[in-house]
């Protein structure tokens, strides 16, 4: 643990990276910056990355009066945490006028101390399916030609190899043709919300990019169930998922899910077949349970119903279908989480832990999957109508609240296979 706040970082306009030794780093929730505890810094796990965020000027406090005052001597920094890592505080800075919109990424703060790279976070997951050493690319090259060569024919592989492990490094898809763990299926090109922060879709009058392309054409049962079946019946603790970064909502495309789990369901009963999804048709959700859906992960910014429609904008659907989703996979035994999208300094205001334990308890939820929110925070907080945060909490004091008041609720990052959904489900919370 560290006895004082790192040394704050600033970066030159050709992204070279510096400390500033007056300053210590300090952390943003919502609108404020605030002074980080010490006992939250820990090292920018390994994949972590930094950001220059131009025409941002971080803010510290100096090292001897112990007031806040910007940098002038570049621009901010800021850290994306890897995966299995849940962010406390964002990276503090004030916004330019013309200061260009920050693409989609998470911003976490970051600072310097005796030459290691010290974020605000902690590991909330332990599963290890997503560390950067445990890649090989060339083994992934391999694993494409192979597949390649399977399924020769079948378009949806060729997505996934092309696209999202060869190109965009997805490592999911990296997974599946390494011929483990959990395996990506990518089914919609259609979507029925109109997201903010859309990672596969953006109009042309915002001026960020979509981080990867979406899915451009409707998969048939049959190709979904000709490469998925052999993973199901082949890889470590296997899970296929619908639903994925590339493509729109899975749910518009129920009918082709629900005839591919009864293709799948007629060759193998091996692994746990999951849907990631907005939750949007609750009747659907329950014909994809009869055909046998094993889990589902649904994805919000909030627990809030007005929070969450202001992000969302959904189209002919609402809140209140997105919780009885949740609902409708429990009453058919199946396991529910949510993906919910971490923005320290909203998710943790008192009202939204009060909106999160009732649905909760409206749900029997089984896991929260605590993911960093991918977004510029000073666009995300003026387009959701956001202007007084001041009342937040803190991370690490929310997530210990939620543990307590429901220490059944199982904490993650990922999509669990079925080993851990029957009983052995470790977690290290307890000692974050």
């Amino acid at each position: 643990m560290l006895h004082h706040s790192p040394y704050l970082l600033y970066a030159d306009e050709q992204g070279n990276v510096f400390e500033d030794t007056s300053l210590y780093a300090v952390g943003r929730s919502g609108w404020e910056a605030l002074p980080v505890p010490h006992d939250e810094w820990i090292e920018l796990p390994d994949g972590g990355s930094l950001y220059h965020l131009p025409g941002r000027r971080a803010i510290g406090i100096d090292v001897h009066t112990g007031e806040m005052r910007l940098c002038m001597k570049g621009w901010a920094v800021a850290a994306f945490l890897p995966p299995a890592h849940t962010g406390f505080y964002l990276a503090a800075y004030e916004t330019e006028p013309q200061a260009p919109l920050l693409p989609l990424f998470c911003y976490t703060a970051v600072g310097w101390w005796k030459n290691k790279f010290y974020v605000p976070a902690v590991r909330i997951e332990q599963d290890i399916r997503q560390e950067c050493r445990g890649f090989d690319h060339r083994k992934v090259k391999a694993g494409v030609r192979e597949k390649l060569k399977m399924y020769p024919h079948n378009r949806l592989v060729k997505h996934l190899a092309e696209n999202c492990a060869l190109t965009y490094f997805c490592p999911a898809a990296r997974n599946y043709f390494l011929g483990r763990w959990e395996c990506p299926i990518p089914v919609s090109p259609a979507c029925n919300a109109n997201c903010i922060g859309c990672i596969s879709f953006q109009p042309e009058e915002v001026s960020i990019p979509s981080t990867q392309d979406r899915l451009t054409f409707k998969p048939t049962p049959e190709e979904i169930a000709e490469y998925t079946v052999a993973h199901l019946k082949e890889a470590p603790y296997p899970i296929v998922s619908f639903g994925q970064g590339c493509e729109g909502e899975p749910l518009l495309m129920w009918r082709t899910i629900r005839d591919a789990i009864r293709l799948i369901r007629n060759q193998t009963d091996r692994g746990c077949i999951n849907l990631n999804t907005n939750g949007s048709k609750p009747e659907a959700v329950k014909a994809l349970c009869e055909a046998g859906l094993d889990s589902i992960r649904i994805s919000m910014n909030s627990a809030r119903k007005d929070i969450y429609h202001a992000y969302y904008r959904p189209r002919n659907y609402s809140f209140e279908d997105v919780v009885k989703s949740l609902i409708t996979v429990k009453e058919a035994g199946g396991w529910a989480s949510i993906n919910y999208f971490v923005f320290p300094g909203m998710t943790d205001q008192p009202e939204e832990f009060e909106a999160l334990c009732k649905l909760i308890e409206t749900t029997k939820l089984d896991m929260i999957q605590w993911r960093n929110f991918n977004i510029d925070p000073d666009w995300y907080l003026k387009e959701i109508g956001v202007n007084d945060t001041t009342s937040a909490m803190g991370m690490k004091k929310l997530l210990k609240k939620v543990h307590a008041h429901f220490p059944d609720l199982k904490f993650g990052y990922y999509n669990p296979p079925m080993e851990r959904i029957k009983g052995n489900f470790e977690t290290d919370f307890a000692h974050a």
